[in-house]
């Protein structure tokens, strides 16, 4: 017969695993923060409909994981850097945020980043655009989920100059998100065997593009490429529209152009656009059923940022049910361990640098007479497969990949 001081030492011990495995979701919450632009140039493509397509997710998955209630809190970063990093250094210290999602512009999504790896959390970014975040800036705490601007430039880019649209100018958003995208298409341009003639750079969240389009327009180049987003795309192609330039048989193209945008401008102002995207809602049976379910919520077809932090949101949480704990590098090993197959990817793949690898997509907007519908707005030219989109892994410069 066992003692009564043995029989005490076991049930101590049984006690402390079993509090042991109950504290395996820190704080007893599983807490995402939406970082997000709420009120300028990016809030249509992200925004509320960022917070809602995570809320989507979290309320599908049943609002819980492992028996754990999962919240969701957002706040509008403003577009400032400082602003964003404020926000996200409170929710990691004060409020217990798990992990922060979204956060478009590339001059915050990056510092973000840092942090993070800094806290030892996750950050799943789909609405930042650099390429610089899964290159010199990687990390193994951050994910870049839906695109970057090596793949808008990769794959609008060589699709182009293979047309025989072979010189380029560039009319670029003078922030990290803007240069890296010059930088990356006019690379793809050069090693197609094109030439970039020239290029001019904006401030964010402009109003007035016309000296910038007469510089486009004096070039000569074939192609006019805007390596901007937003209100700052929808600004300039409506105002190229006044300037004649595709009349004059210059071709625009719009290397981050969301369906928001085309949307706004309307197919006379697009008719013709060339643009690059991770998602289009009008694909298949998957893709139509879960944007109809957003656009009853949101009043919009979602983006593919949008698209995208739903599939990374349910990702992140069965990562978190499949491992029975939230600790972030035990999370992220399961999440580049298990592929991604939903509407919005089908094998995808996480890489050790961050990038999430799908495939890419190359769509023309419709005539305004081709079109059946509000939201019946592209027609798909090329699907390019993620390994073809994407940057290869040796060629990122990320230090992850270099110790890997």
């Amino acid at each position: 017969m066992k003692s009564l001081a043995a029989v005490v030492a076991a049930g101590l011990v049984l006690a402390a695993s079993g509090t042991a495995a109950n504290a395996q979701i820190s704080d007893d919450v599983v807490k995402i923060g939406v970082l997000t632009d709420m009120s300028s140039l990016y809030a249509d493509a992200t925004g509320k409909g960022s917070v809602a397509a995570v809320e989507m997710a979290v309320a599908d998955y049943g609002g819980k994981v492992k028996g754990k209630p999962v919240e969701v809190t957002s706040a509008d970063h403003q577009n400032k850097p400082d602003v964003g990093i404020a926000i996200a250094r409170n929710w990691y210290d004060n409020e217990k945020v798990d992990a922060i999602f979204d956060v478009p512009t590339s001059s915050v999504a990056l510092p973000i980043s840092a942090l993070t790896r800094e806290k030892n959390k996750i950050h799943i970014n789909s609405g930042g655009g650099s390429s610089d975040i899964t290159g010199p800036a990687c990390s193994p705490n951050t994910v870049h989920w839906t695109y970057d601007t090596y793949a808008l430039s990769n794959v609008a880019g060589k699709a182009m100059v293979k047309r025989g649209e072979d010189t380029w100018f560039f009319i670029t958003a003078d922030y990290a998100f803007g240069m890296a995208l010059e930088r990356d298409a006019a690379n793809v341009v050069k090693e197609s065997g094109g030439k970039v003639l020239g290029s001019v750079r904006h401030p964010l969240n402009s109003s007035d593009f016309s000296s910038f389009l007469l510089q486009a327009q004096a070039s000569k180049a074939k192609v006019v490429a805007l390596a901007n987003a937003g209100g700052d795309t929808t600004n300039a192609l409506k105002q190229a529209s006044e300037f004649g330039i595709t009349q004059g048989g210059q071709k625009m193209i719009a290397l981050l152009q969301e369906i928001t945008d085309t949307h706004s401008l309307g197919l006379k102002e697009t008719q013709g656009l060339i643009v690059t995207d991770a998602f289009y809602w009008d694909m298949n049976d998957e893709t139509r059923a879960f944007s109809n379910r957003f656009n009853a919520k949101v009043g919009h077809m979602p983006t593919m940022i949008q698209a995208g932090l739903y599939s990374a949101t349910m990702h992140y949480l069965k990562a978190i049910e499949a491992i029975g704990t939230d600790e972030a590098p035990k999370v992220m090993a399961q999440m580049r361990a298990t592929p991604v197959n939903d509407f919005f990817a089908k094998n995808g793949k996480i890489r050790i640098d961050g990038r999430m690898v799908h495939d890419m997509y190359l769509f023309e907007t419709k005539k305004p007479e081709e079109s059946k519908g509000e939201w019946d707005l592209y027609k798909l030219i090329a699907t390019v497969p993620g390994d073809e989109a994407f940057r290869p892994l040796d060629k990122g410069g990320c230090p992850l990949v270099k110790a890997n």
